[in-house]
């Protein structure tokens, strides 16, 4: 074994850098208990700043988790996504929403909680564990090394991953083809036809079709997907592989989706 250096102030440093990464979950950990418990919507109801007894009582927390809860929500304060102060008529600690916090509220159409609730579900966090393991076999993804298939295979014969998957595109989608549509409208001049390769149920071309009438969008994606699809005149849906083929149009559009080593 080798002997200890002696602490100095760049050992220091270095530790804390190398706690400051080893921590991170902890905020990511945070953020999904808040959206689990519906803290933003509770704030939101409230109708202004909640105390922590308030707050507790609309989430229904056990009285023996409130000193919990005050930990929690001090985290996502300092975090940003929160904002609390100290009223001054009792002393008494308050909680409001910051900007982040409302992208988080359900009845928001540009919410991000089923993207939030996706990358963070244990089917998706499993594959990071799987990183080490992957790199020394022959596996194609660190999925297949955690769950001994592909992630599109899994969502097949797991309805429930597969509806989450559906609401964190679509939820994803509605928020970045606004700002598509609003600021980079010019893209689609001229354009007859355009297909959407892993399109999901269709949210995008969707949105696309009603900004631009004059282009007839098509929302590619596997069978299985496309199945499940709720149907819209505006659009039409085709069912196949993209290393197969694609269906022809004048432009064809991917979408990325951080969702890790997954695929």
């Amino acid at each position: 074994m080798q002997k200890m250096e002696k602490p100095t102030g760049e050992l220091i440093q270095a530790q804390s850098f190398i706690w400051n990464h080893l921590l991170g979950v902890v905020g990511s950990m945070s953020l999904k208990c808040a959206v689990q418990l519906g803290i933003p919507d509770a704030i939101n109801r409230h109708g202004g700043p909640i105390t922590l007894p308030e707050l507790a009582f609309a989430l229904s927390v056990h009285p023996a988790k409130t000193l919990h809860l005050r930990r929690l929500m001090r985290t996502l304060s300092h975090s940003g996504f929160f904002e609390k102060q100290t009223r001054e008529a009792d002393g008494e600690e308050t909680y409001s929403l910051a900007t982040a916090s409302k992208y988080l509220l359900k009845d928001q159409a540009t919410a991000i909680s089923p993207f939030l609730l996706t990358v963070l579900d244990p089917v998706l966090i499993a594959p990071w564990h799987s990183l080490g393991d992957w790199l020394r076999r022959d596996k194609t993804t660190p999925f297949h090394v955690a769950h001994g298939e592909s992630y599109w295979e899994l969502m097949a014969h797991r309805p429930d991953v597969k509806e989450q998957f559906n609401e964190a595109m679509a939820c994803d989608a509605r928020l970045v083809i606004e700002v598509v549509v609003n600021e980079y409208g010019h893209v689609f001049k001229g354009l007859r036809s355009l297909v959407d390769i892993g399109g999901n149920t269709g949210t995008t071309a969707k949105a696309i079709a009603k900004a631009f009438p004059h282009v007839r969008c098509t929302t590619f994606d596997l069978p299985h997907v496309i199945e499940s699809a709720t149907r819209d005149a505006s659009i039409d849906y085709v069912g196949g592989d993209m290393f197969e083929r694609v269906p022809s149009a004048d432009a064809v559009m991917l979408k990325g989706f951080p969702m890790g080593p997954s695929w």
